[in-house]
């Protein structure tokens, strides 16, 4: 009998130890992972790097509080800084923490120049922000608020691609605009370039703020750094973790001078966002995915795996019937049950993910092999031939 609570859906599976984008279960098998803990393991596991980081940071100092100054931080947060739009950086510890702390930062911002009324975030319905009470009515899904009433009001939604609908939402009490630039669990949807910059000129239009949460699609899985920078578009607040930490928790909230101004001391807290171990860590991870030659790698490479995957589609049309995605964040769009599609994967030893609209998540580490890749392919197309 297992103690523990049954809000997760656990395969009966387990595994042992990893290694690059491979694991191992207890009962000695080898598998492909390309979960990768949901994007987090962005570097695949054990890291040499990361196993040195770790094992050099726990021997000087795990945690002190942010009752004092922490140079990891202000080395990892200067990183982040120059890389991106930002600012100022604000750590956490998760991707939920992040959307949550991401929201109180609008709503601050407004209270602190005198426009309290201000607070109200516009999201796309049946997106994902995270499982703190706020977050999930944030989502604006009917199946991830069930039994968690009184609702956290405060949150508008429009449709994916409604334009009309968006613009009618915006009232005197719009705060923001919050939306996944690819969206994850909703399908591995993309938010096209042209529309991230219609979404900025509207949010200039109507002095509101923009919110891109790139906990999933950020740090390097698109292929650039951040998902939204092709399309030259500069938000005022992005979310991020998953990927940052390289499979150790870290989170931070991203951020332009105009809305830092509004957290002052007391304004929020995390005990154990930013501690030296998590700092070193992101430090590590940064230094990595941030190279440009690897991040053109990423680029390469998911481009060959997409033009593998769609070929695969045109052979079998009626078993495929969308790829989605950029970078190693990919969609398998099925006619079928894709639950039953995941098993007959992980029956070939190749892990993968459901996402919604009946689609097949896939999530290499962003180091992933090319032959790691073929093989991955090899199996899909396997699974393919078996469907009926």
């Amino acid at each position: 009998m297992s103690h523990l609570v049954k809000n997760y859906n656990r395969k009966k599976i387990s595994f042992k130890y990893g290694k690059g984008s491979y694991l191992y279960s207890t009962d000695k098998k080898k598998y492909l992972d390309f979960v990768q803990g949901i994007a987090v393991n962005s570097l695949g596991h054990v890291h040499p790097k990361l196993v040195k980081t770790i094992k050099d940071q726990s021997k000087k100092l795990w945690h002190v509080s942010n009752a004092f100054k922490i140079p990891e931080g202000e080395e990892l947060a200067k990183k982040l800084c120059k890389k991106t739009f930002a600012d100022y950086v604000m750590f956490q510890n998760s991707g939920a923490e992040a959307t949550e702390a991401a929201i109180k930062v609008a709503r601050r911002y407004f209270y602190s120049i005198g426009k309290p009324n201000k607070n109200r975030i516009l999201c796309i319905k049946n997106s994902f922000h995270g499982r703190t009470l706020a977050t999930i009515f944030a989502s604006g899904s009917k199946k991830m608020t069930e039994g968690f009433a009184p609702k956290v009001t405060g949150f508008d939604h429009f449709s994916f691609g409604d334009h009309h609908s968006l613009k009618k939402k915006i009232n005197k009490n719009t705060a923001a605009i919050m939306v996944e630039t690819i969206m994850g669990e909703g399908g591995i949807k993309v938010i096209p370039d042209w529309c991230l910059k219609e979404l900025r000129a509207l949010c200039n239009k109507k002095k509101i703020l923009l919110i891109l949460d790139e906990v999933q699609c950020g740090i390097g899985r698109s292929g650039d750094f951040f998902a939204f920078e092709k399309s030259k578009v500069k938000p005022d607040i992005v979310p991020i973790a998953k990927g940052i930490g390289g499979g150790f928790p870290l989170g931070a909230v991203l951020m332009n001078k105009k809305v830092a101004s509004g957290m002052t001391p007391g304004t929020h807290g995390s005990t154990f966002g930013g501690n030296p171990l998590a700092m070193s860590i992101g430090n590590t991870v940064m230094d990595i995915i941030s190279n440009k030659k690897f991040l053109n790698n990423v680029k390469n490479l998911s481009k060959y795996f997409l033009l593998k995957l769609n070929k695969i589609k045109e052979k079998y049309p009626n078993v495929i019937k969308q790829i989605r995605g950029k970078g190693f964040l990919i969609g398998i769009q099925l006619y079928k049950d894709q639950n039953e599609f995941i098993k007959k994967l992980m029956n070939n030893q190749l892990l993968t993910i459901r996402a919604a609209e009946n689609v097949v998540r896939i999530l290499p580490p962003l180091n992933v092999k090319k032959n790691e890749l073929d093989l991955a392919l090899k199996i899909i197309e396997k699974v393919c031939s078996q469907i009926k």
